[in-house]
Parts: C-alpha cells; structure tokens; sequence
C-alpha cells in the first residue's frame, strides 16, 4: 500500500473463473458491495477494456457528502484480463472527473497454487493519477480498506453459493 493505494486479498474456494463472472456482471458488484453505496445497475456483463455500464449509486451510506444523494455512475472498464484482472474508471456527475481506479487481481493461491479451486483474490483502489483539481482535497481514500476488505467476504460467500453466471437465470426469493 502507498498513500495513493489500497490493496487488500483474500483467497477464496473458488475457480477464478466463477470469481471473474461475477466481477464482469454489473449485477455482480452491486451484490457484493460492502459499501452499501452500489443500489443497482443496468447493462450486459463486461467482455473488454472499454465496455461500460451504469451504477445507481446512494451516497447516503457513507454520510460524507449528504447532498449528493442518488445518483448514477458509468463505470468504464480500464484493464480486462479474463480471469486474472479486471479495473475500472468511474464516470459520475462531478467535474472534473476524480480519475480515481478500482479492480481486482485474481491469481492462483500461494500456499495451494495446483488447485484451481482456490483463487488469491487481491481488490484495490488507486487514486495517484486523479485530476488535480481533487487532489488536494482532504477526502481520499473515499472507500476505506475496511470497506475493501468487506467487500471481499461478501464476494466469497456469493461466489461459493453459486452466483449464476452472466446469461444464467437469477435466483428468486423464495415466497
């Protein structure tokens, strides 16, 4: 970590391609956002760098900028490498845009790298190239590494019940 990044891991019972299918859903993030700031999404899963969708964000959850409310985000993928990285850029109603960058590195798990069932699952979040005009704000990191760290026990737990894969039925509650 600097004090321009915070990167926190987890190694997770599960092949890093489940992991990857649920991190390139838009659905996906909002289901294991520990933050409680992700409301919704709208868009396909992501397949390359470029590819984007919307988040229905709520900023009330973190209670530091009470104004802000509801609002909407385009989350524009930056890096996409199938099962092993995905990061991504956040387009929201600021400007000039923050710049700041979140993702995940999925790699095989050090102490048992033959099983592929067991992926060292590693979340960041960077804001050393933001816009300058932010830079000297007093309000970085807006996402803790407490909240990094939630956010992936919540992505353990879905990806070992059985988060479907993008194009697979959702679950129902159950009435």
């Amino acid at each position: 970590m600097t004090d321009t990044r915070l990167e926190t891991s987890r190694t997770i019972g599960a092949p890093a391609a489940d992991i990857f299918a649920l991190l390139c859903d838009p659905h996906g993030h909002v289901a294991i956002d520990a933050t409680g700031m992700l409301q919704d999404a709208d868009g396909d899963p992501v397949r390359a760098a470029g590819d984007s969708f919307v988040v229905h964000m709520d900023r009330e959850s973190l209670n530091d900028i009470p104004e802000m409310g509801r609002y909407d985000v385009t989350v524009t993928i930056r890096d996409l490498e199938p099962d092993r990285l995905i990061s991504w850029t956040i387009l929201g109603r600021v400007r000039p845009q923050i710049g700041h960058v979140y993702g995940y590195r999925l790699e095989p798990d050090p102490e048992q790298p033959e099983d592929p069932a067991r992926t060292l699952v590693t979340s960041f979040y960077d804001w050393s190239d933001i816009h300058p005009d932010w830079a000297g704000l007093d309000m970085f990191p807006v996402v803790s590494e407490a909240a990094l760290r939630g956010t992936l026990g919540i992505l353990d737990r879905t990806v070992r019940r059985g988060y479907p894969r993008p194009g697979q039925p959702r679950p129902t509650p159950e009435a």
